[in-house]
């Protein structure tokens, strides 16, 4: 268990993105005295370019021999409502002991890649600037730079998502950093969901829940939604379609997954389907591509609201067997945003509610838009949208407790850097 141990102290410092507009941070990371080592383990960095620098420091046996090796990565995440980027900086003692992170670089601006899918260039150089500024000159042709699209390139044609791509990997071709063959890709809901549950189940401790109920998470974006939870029912198993089942290979183990991104099932995307402003071939556009406002919902009541968005989701949504039972999931992002707008709970310390709460806030909301409407003309309609999702589409019963937070002992969690985990240590998903 001392390899989990270590792992575990490299997950909890690496899970420190934020999500805020034009916010940029710098917070360094050290190991805490006395901590353990990890038993002997290979943790040669997988897909990397050769030759990273040796640290002048000492190896602790004093044999005068320098084992020590930094080296650098550098994550996009392109979203649907905002791009992303992390530069992390990586410590590694000794060949046989896992990398330490030592700190990490995030800055996020607005809107999301694809609303400038005639023009990107000026942001990517924008944020690359950045890495520049972070990363030493002399480590930029060592240090790869990825770049993985979610909803918003999903949600877009094929060909002008491919397009927007191509004109990427240009951008990082021009750059001094190293560009890996797979470096700028659209990454599927299935690793979306994986890469945030293994790095929040490592921040609480474990990866495999010790209690009897099933633990889980659920994260709401703008463009799709995503539920992931380690089965404990054969019966899950079963019944869920083949594609929701996935394997993943971590200390000589194998772990099987259910988990499922709903492309269109976004929050943004639910308002634009459910006021009919579906794109002419019948997919849900950006949210940047047409003006909300001009499309705000009349306030005729949650019934009414509630059947109009049902039609989002009812006949879409799976609903896993045994969340049906008793269960706890970790519910994140437009979860937590609109449990704070509608007075759920505190933005600073989250809270833990009950299924049923989201229910009684959204017939209060519906019925008092004039208090509401400051916050949001969509409270309404997208507390509405969660419920519905959570009761019709995934099955949750009223009493099901969501812990809504930020952040998992006081890190945030992101897929991001599940991604940079896999980069540098291959799981092997399938």
């Amino acid at each position: 268990m001392a390899a989990s141990s270590h792992l575990l102290s490299l997950l909890l410092v690496l899970l420190v993105g934020s999500l805020v507009t034009e916010a940029t941070y710098y917070r360094p990371h050290r190991r805490e005295p006395g901590a353990r080592s990890p038993a002997p383990r290979r943790a040669e960095v997988s897909r990397h370019p050769p030759h990273h620098r040796r640290d002048t420091r000492r190896h602790p046996d004093h044999t005068g021999v320098n084992l020590t090796r930094v080296f650098y990565g550098v994550m996009f995440d392109a979203g649907s409502t905002g791009t992303r980027i992390h530069i992390y900086k990586f410590i590694q003692k000794d060949p046989v002991e896992l990398p330490v992170l030592d700190n990490e670089m995030y800055h996020a601006v607005k809107p999301g890649l694809s609303a400038y899918k005639d023009n990107p260039e000026e942001v990517l150089r924008q944020l690359l600037k950045i890495a520049k500024k972070t990363v030493p000159e002399e480590e930029w042709r060592r240090t790869p730079v990825v770049l993985k699209a979610t909803a918003g390139l999903r949600l877009l044609p094929e060909d002008k998502a491919c397009a927007l791509l191509n004109e990427v990997r240009h951008v990082f071709h021009e750059s001094p950093f190293y560009v890996p063959s797979n470096s700028v890709t659209i990454m599927n809901g299935t690793n979306e969901g994986m890469f945030l549950y293994i790095y929040f189940f490592f921040a609480r401790g474990h990866l495999y829940s010790n209690t009897k109920r099933t633990v889980g998470i659920l994260d709401l974006g703008g463009g799709s939604t995503q539920i992931t939870f380690l089965p404990k029912s054969k019966k899950t198993v079963e019944s869920a379609p083949h594609s929701y089942i996935a394997k993943f290979n971590l200390f000589n183990s194998t772990y099987q997954l259910y988990t499922h991104s709903y492309l269109g099932n976004g929050l943004y995307a639910a308002r634009l389907a459910t006021l009919g402003a579906l794109g002419a071939d019948d997919t849900v556009p950006p949210s940047h591509a047409v003006d909300l406002h001009e499309l705000s919902p009349g306030y005729a009541g949650y019934k009414l609201c509630y059947y109009e968005v049902m039609k989002v989701i009812k006949g879409i949504v799976h609903q896993p067997y045994e969340v049906k039972g008793s269960s706890v999931f970790y519910a994140f992002s437009y979860y937590f945003d609109r449990a704070v707008e509608s007075g759920l709970i505190d933005d600073s310390r989250g809270g833990a509610i009950e299924v049923r709460d989201f229910k009684k806030r959204a017939k209060e909301v519906c019925n008092k838009m004039t208090q509401y409407r400051a916050i949001s003309p969509f409270l309404c309609m997208d507390m509405t949208y969660i419920t519905c999702l959570l009761k019709e589409g995934f099955g949750f019963k009223d009493n099901t407790v969501l812990q809504l937070a930020k952040k998992v002992n006081n890190v945030e969690t992101s897929w991001a850097l599940g991604a940079t985990f896999d980069y540098f240590r291959n799981l092997n998903i399938h």
